[in-house]
């Protein structure tokens, strides 16, 4: 629930990969003299700078860039050690009375920051005892977890192992059902009183232009290179995972081409701005927009977090 608050807003841009975000929120933030706050997942790594897309040092000496470059690839970047950080970040820049804008494409780690979500606990010792009781059998744990939590069973496919010894551990962690956990990700209540949302809508086919073009560009900006840095190093499996990083490295490995590599790259950016765009669909607070007016609905948000900024749905 939202408190009520004399504090400027907080104005989040949202939307898919390749859909322009930070160049409108740069242009949006100087407007309305706000500060941005990334809401990425990979964004918080050193070193990482060419495949995440990162704003350049001239650009962020420009507006000030917070939840960047934070953790080293080794380092596991979780939801809820996010969520402390990037609430804190709010909080300071707008106790300096400046306005917040959140920016990014990350629904869950956008969901994170601004619901008033939990994060259950996890304990790898734990899991490990509960794998190793089932041996391979999703069912049996299925079955196991339906006895003590039935809701969350119901959620779950019954072949989904690593799903179901994940909510038996949060049971046995916590003594709380997982699906206790979930219950607030059913409603869309801001810790932030007057939060507006702003989405940045394409047509497919011009996203997909886009995308093309933006692996065309981490490729002369020396994604390889950046690579080559990087893939030798023990990364967590956050950072290794993410896209453009997890394609070149095969390559590096010999296990693929680089023009595989870069296609593989390409096709998994589409299919990520799908979910993305599937994701932020079902959250009634965005009023969408197409890139062209984005930044003129981001600075009207800022200056009357409570009015209109557009017309909502597609």
């Amino acid at each position: 629930m939202a408190v009520a608050s004399d504090l400027p807003p907080v104005v989040a841009l949202v939307g898919p990969t390749g859909a322009g975000k930070s160049a409108i929120a740069l242009e949006a933030a100087e407007r309305c003299a706000a500060e941005i706050v990334a809401v990425d997942a990979f964004t918080v790594y050193r070193g990482m700078d060419v495949g995440t897309a990162k704003p350049s040092p001239e650009q962020r000496s420009r507006v000030p860039h917070h939840g960047l470059d934070l953790l080293e690839p080794e380092q596991e970047c979780s939801v809820d050690w996010f969520q402390r950080v990037a609430r804190a970040a709010v909080a300071d820049v707008r106790g300096r009375g400046k306005v917040a804008l959140l920016v990014g494409g990350s629904g869950l780690y956008f969901r994170a920051v601004v619901d008033p979500l939990e994060f259950p606990p996890t304990d790898p010792a734990v899991r490990a005892r509960i794998s190793a009781r089932y041996r391979g059998d999703a069912l049996r744990a299925h079955a196991d977890l339906a006895a003590v939590d039935p809701d969350a069973a119901a959620r779950m496919d019954p072949q989904n192992l690593r799903r179901a010894v994940r909510a038996l551990e949060v049971v046995e962690l916590t003594g709380r059902r997982f699906s206790d956990w979930r219950r607030a990700w059913d409603a869309f209540g801001s810790v932030y009183e007057g939060l507006r949302v702003v989405g940045v809508e394409l047509e497919r086919a011009r996203l997909a232009r886009r995308i093309a073009q933006r692996v065309d560009r981490m490729l002369a900006e020396g994604l390889v290179d950046e690579c080559r840095r990087l893939h030798r190093r023990a990364l967590s499996p956050t950072a290794r995972q993410a896209i453009g990083y997890a394609e070149v490295f095969e390559h590096l490995r010999g296990r693929c081409s680089l023009a595989d590599a870069l296609e593989r790259t390409t096709t998994r950016s589409r299919r990520y701005a799908a979910r993305q765009q599937r994701w932020f669909a079902a959250d009634p607070r965005v009023t969408w927009t197409v890139p062209e007016d984005a930044c003129d609905a981001v600075v009207r948000a800022a200056g009357d977090p409570v009015a209109s900024t557009g017309e909502r749905g597609r």
